[in-house]
């Protein structure tokens, strides 16, 4: 998608990228092309245009997905995606809540590998792991998951990245993770019902009580957030390149399911569920 993509480049809108498609000009090849000395053009093409193409494939060329981050819209990051996905770091925090938090459990998934860090325990390797991946992908993590990383290792993420919020937004979808799970079709089985506040609750009661079930229903829980969010980044792709005008882009096939490596415990949840249900009625 990325090298069928012209609206990175200066004085290049959304109305001239599709004016290039439907001039059968599909790619960065096909314009460059134009460009050549003694070819028509119609209308006349402005004279940088060659210049930063190749400068666009320089950059494709080094994976330098921040370079193109940093020249496109927020509403068209997602172009990013399938040419940046060998190098993609899908990311969600859980938090002890949300006013001057801190992290208890982080999930990492990259497409392949599954990794999670726990307060206590390894939860300080997160932030030299995450410096290895070029695309980070979240949800609401513009406002919430990225700047309480930065706040809390006091480090920067300067990553390229797209906020599925945002880009489900622009498609239709609205509300918090859950719910656009739910109206994608996504199911979370023994996990359904459970949110960010009870995130709390299980760390709570983990801390607490030293119940590990309730730590292991945690890291279930936030690593299936992870693995969703692959799931959404490419439901969400597919339907952005069906509305595009002009041009035809492959759609991405649905991931392969990896193996979460922990389970829910329903008699743990039930218990805070019930818990929680008698405090409030009291």
């Amino acid at each position: 998608m990325l090298k069928n993509t012209f609206c990175h480049l200066n004085k290049i809108g959304p109305k001239k990228e599709n004016s290039f498609w439907k001039q059968n000009i599909f790619s960065w090849e096909d314009l460059l092309t134009r460009l050549e000395p003694g070819i028509k053009q119609s209308p006349k093409l402005p004279s940088h245009l060659k210049n930063e193409l190749k400068d666009s494939f320089q950059h494709f060329t080094d994976s330098n997905a921040k370079y193109f981050a940093n020249r496109l819209s927020s509403k068209e990051l997602w172009r990013l995606f399938a040419d940046f996905r060998h190098s993609v770091a899908y990311v969600d925090i859980e938090t002890t809540g949300l006013y001057d938090p801190d992290i208890t459990t982080i999930a990492l998934y990259d497409g392949h590998d599954i990794k999670y860090y726990v307060s206590g325990q390894n939860l300080k390797q997160f932030a030299a792991d995450i410096l290895h991946y070029d695309l980070l992908v979240t949800y609401n993590g513009k406002t919430f998951d990225i700047p309480i990383i930065e706040n809390y290792f006091r480090i920067k993420l300067d990553q390229a990245h797209i906020d599925l919020r945002y880009v489900l937004k622009s498609l239709g979808y609205s509300g918090g993770l859950k719910s656009c799970e739910k109206q994608l079709g996504i199911s979370r089985g023994d996990l359904d019902g459970v949110d960010g506040y009870f995130a709390v609750l299980l760390w709570n009661d983990y801390c607490r009580n030293k119940n590990i079930k309730a730590l292991e229903t945690l890291l279930s829980y936030n690593i299936e957030d992870v693995v969703n969010l692959e799931k959404i980044m490419v439901m969400a792709f597919n339907q952005k390149i069906k509305h595009l005008d002009h041009i035809s882009i492959h759609a991405l096939a649905d991931p392969d399911q990896p193996e979460i490596p922990f389970s829910p415990d329903p008699a743990t949840i039930d218990q805070i569920k019930y818990s929680n249900q008698m405090r409030s009625f009291y």
